[in-house]
């Protein structure tokens, strides 16, 4: 077994293991595992969360959910659980201010602290059934083909010996895992820094993205009356740390760019992030997955790195259940890390080019400025709003070129009999989705019916499904079959993706 090179130095405890037999293994309870221990346990799979804190974190790093999240969240019904958060329209592409509207009902970014989008995921997935052990150090995890072992430490110093099919790695950008399996990890390292703190007693002016001689400042105050502070200093080199920076630091570097003192204030947190930014070769290795920040790391401009793993998770969750319970066809779960790997891909392909023009210097202020000039046009500024919010992302699941296809299924206000419901009501069973607008659906193999869910529904004029006869939709949302006639090629793709009746 290979051991964590992250782990303390304090030596293993001796004796036996307790042992614990599960289906699913997922390491990190922060918002990606949490969110897929819900996904599996909706689906009757046994999952154990394992996590090295000994409760919930009091730290909100990430506070920005976009469309495309708002719409996953809203699939499982949990959107009321998030309260009623605010809700900026406006976004930014390095820097640049950037309308995020799009058809949708949840266009913009939402503004939800990190604890409370654990909290609610937390309640939901336990709620399912799902394990969840904290204070559980993960020391060894090894891959024998049939299973995967993942040995660990308790709050009590205890050993814990945990064995399931398959195991999840969703422990963040320092992961555990990834470390020891080897997983490879290119990219590039870090070549700029932005110090970050959440501050109590600040009276400082409100500033978004303002670029000043020395560097570049961000000062938002929220409802509490505590304000977030970011500051890079332009040309600075990335500091090698052991931990985060002392507030202190922060302070000056203020001080430098600004000219204003906030030693005053009182830290409620403080961090740092850069612009670091690699990609697993693969996110599956063998039974071994990584989701979330220990598939990628990249800088967390506009929240897209949450909102990108909640995604994988999302993506990977009903796969996952269909593995472990044996009806998954062939290629299915590696279907997660071509799709998902695509994607994040392209994610950090834009970040990288947000954190130049962002945190560059005067040298990148052409490159602003005829940026600024392109967002004008509304094809550029739709393009750059897909992006950014996930509404805009199609995969590849063949079949002729509708154009729904591999697109998530547009919101849509249905009519079922009396009653009047989403297109994300009919998704939350977790199950797929054969849904015929305007009339029944083509004839589907009833052995599939613990899989897909058939509905007939009647949709408004002017509704993105008008001229589409029926779709077959997976359970993450995505189009993978959509006819105007006849039922042509809908058991070639209900066998692609649900498998054998």
């Amino acid at each position: 077994m290979a051991t964590d090179p992250h782990q303390d130095h304090r030596p293993a405890p001796t004796g036996p293991a307790r042992t614990v037999d599960t289906q699913v293994i997922v390491v990190g309870a922060g918002p990606v595992g949490l969110l897929l221990a819900g996904e599996l346990a909706l689906r009757g799979i046994q999952v154990t969360l394992v996590e090295r804190r000994h409760g919930p974190t009091t730290e909100s790093r990430a506070s920005t959910l976009n469309a495309r999240t708002m719409e996953v969240l809203d699939s499982r019904g949990l959107l009321a659980d998030l309260g009623t958060p605010p809700c900026e329209p406006r976004g930014h592409f390095g820097g640049i201010p950037l309308d995020l509207t799009l058809p949708g009902p949840w266009p913009g970014q939402w503004k939800v602290p990190q604890t409370k989008t654990e909290s609610v995921l937390e309640e939901w997935a336990l709620g399912l059934g799902a394990d969840l052990r904290c204070g559980h150090t993960l020391r060894a995890v090894d891959d024998h083909g049939t299973h995967v072992e993942a040995a660990a430490t308790d709050r009590h110093g205890a050993r814990v010996l945990l064995r399931a099919p398959y195991l999840v790695a969703c422990d963040g950008q320092d992961s555990t895992v990834r470390a020891l399996t080897g997983a490879d990890f290119p990219g590039t390292p870090a070549a700029r820094e932005l110090l970050r703190a959440d501050v109590e007693g600040l009276d400082i002016p409100a500033r978004r993205f303002q670029r000043l001689p020395a560097g570049l400042a961000v000062a938002a105050r929220n409802p509490a009356g505590v304000t977030r502070v970011m500051v890079h200093e332009f040309g600075a080199a990335v500091r090698e740390r052991t931990g985060d920076p002392h507030y202190d630091e922060v302070a000056a570097a203020w001080k430098r760019v600004t000219g204003e003192d906030i030693t005053g204030g009182t830290p409620v947190w403080v961090n740092r992030f850069d612009d670091e930014n690699r990609c697993l070769s693969r996110y599956r290795h063998g039974r071994i997955l990584f989701a979330g920040d220990a598939a990628h790391r990249q800088m967390p401009i506009g929240g897209q790195a949450l909102n990108l793993g909640l995604q994988d998770a999302y993506n990977l969750g009903w796969k996952l259940a269909a593995a472990v319970d044996g009806t998954a066809p062939a290629g299915l779960l590696d279907s997660y890390d071509t799709e998902r790997a695509a994607v994040g891909a392209a994610v950090l392909g834009n970040i990288r080019a947000q954190a130049l023009l962002l945190l560059g210097g005067p040298e990148v202020e052409p490159l602003r400025t005829v940026l600024a000039e392109l967002i004008a046009h509304e094809d550029v500024r739709a393009h750059l709003a897909g992006m950014i919010s996930g509404l805009a992302i199609r995969y590849d699941v063949g079949g002729p070129g509708h154009p729904l296809l591999g697109a998530r299924l547009p919101h849509t206000v249905l009519r079922t009999g009396a009653v009047v419901c989403s297109t994300a009501d009919l998704l939350r069973s977790g199950r797929g989705l054969l849904l015929g607008a305007g009339g029944p659906p083509p004839h589907l193999d009833a052995a599939l019916a613990d899989r897909v869910d058939t509905v007939t529904a009647e949709t408004a004029a002017g509704s993105p499904l008008e001229g589409t006869r029926a779709v077959l939709v997976r359970p993450d949302g995505h189009v993978v079959w959509a006819g105007a006639g006849d039922g042509d090629g809908l058991a070639e793709a209900a066998a692609r993706w649900f498998g054998s009746p």
